[in-house]
């Protein structure tokens, strides 16, 4: 328990310094998302031990499931995005700021990074250890899929955006569903990774 403690508050630090009001426009995003991706997924290999070869083991299926699970995910944000706009006058200024974190930083970097270093990062950190942390100790997969999900959000509030509360729960539950039904990490690492490309980079919603 005590390792997910840390875990967490060492995640919540990173968050707080990207997204912040007052750390926010002091910070580069992409470079602090870095930084954060190597600490917490390195925290996690090493907490995990020997559980992290199993959980990345790699068979063609988990490469079909990543990938049509993203393009699942973008559509129903898609939806939500344009429900969203229709029922609550804030939604398109909070979408908006969340695009903002680009200004600044070349697209083929922050593509580089989403793909190869933020996604598989959070990954490892949120659903490889937390989650599966969380599992051990309490020994219910249910529970552990809200617990993790919960926490994932948590680390977005300094934001202080209601729409990337409720993105992050989303895909919070939705991977996490997906880390428990395989036991794997990558086709979550490959859903996530995808997935924030695309809404980032090839069809963003602002």
């Amino acid at each position: 328990m005590n390792k997910v403690i840390i875990g967490f508050f060492i995640a919540l630090m990173f968050w707080f310094i990207m997204f912040s009001p007052i750390t926010a426009q002091k910070v580069n995003f992409w470079a602090v998302m870095f930084f954060a991706g190597l600490v917490l997924s390195v925290y996690s290999i090493f907490s995990l031990k020997d559980q992290i070869k199993k959980l990345m083991i790699f068979n063609y299926k988990h490469l079909a499931i990543g990938v049509i699970s993203a393009i699942l995910l973008y559509f129903i944000f898609y939806i939500g995005r344009n429900v969203s706009i229709n029922l609550f006058e804030f939604s398109s200024q909070q979408i908006s700021s969340v695009y903002s974190t680009k200004q600044g930083t070349p697209i083929w970097l922050i593509s580089v990074l989403l793909i190869f270093i933020i996604g598989p990062a959070e990954e490892i950190f949120w659903r490889g250890f937390i989650q599966t942390k969380i599992v051990e100790l309490t020994g219910k997969p249910f529970l552990s899929i809200i617990l993790a999900t919960i926490l994932y959000t948590i680390v977005h509030i300094w934001a202080f955006n209601t729409i990337l509360l409720i993105a992050a729960f989303v895909c919070g539950l939705f991977w996490g569903i997906m880390f428990n039904k395989y036991n794997s990490l990558v086709p979550v690492i490959i859903s996530h990774s995808l997935w924030d490309f695309t809404v980032f980079v090839l069809f963003p919603f602002n």
